[in-house]
């Protein structure tokens, strides 16, 4: 679907839609007014962006099975911008955004459903 945009971002598009996809349903239920339910999305986000830190941080090695066969996405996107030599760095900075969003999605999870059962 993303390759219609390019071969980079054909590349990008696994990746893409990793974050898409619990992204859409994070926007969907904050529009309903349903705040926990996004927060619950929104740490989907972060476990996806754990998942892809370890496939960031793979682009040199290229250790892990690739589920559709091929070339390695992150080594290919990485080598393209000059970067693949930053996989780790790169990789680990995606991790920790993984964690910060893992530790605001639980933190306000837990206020929302705190203050849902506080409601009359």
């Amino acid at each position: 679907m993303f390759g219609l945009f390019g071969e980079f971002i054909g590349f990008l598009g696994g990746t893409l839609m990793q974050l898409l996809m619990p992204a859409i349903f994070v926007a969907y239920f904050w529009r309903q007014g349903d705040r926990h339910a996004a927060t619950v999305a929104l740490w989907w986000v972060a476990q996806n962006l754990w998942n892809i830190s370890v496939y960031v941080q793979d682009a040199r090695a290229e250790l892990l099975p690739l589920v559709g066969g091929g070339e390695h996405d992150w080594n290919y996107i990485l080598g393209r911008l000059g970067l693949l030599n930053q996989d780790q760095l790169i990789g680990g900075g995606v991790r920790l955004a993984g964690i910060l969003v893992y530790a605001w999605s639980c933190l306000r999870g837990w206020t929302y459903a705190s203050a849902m059962s506080r409601e009359p």
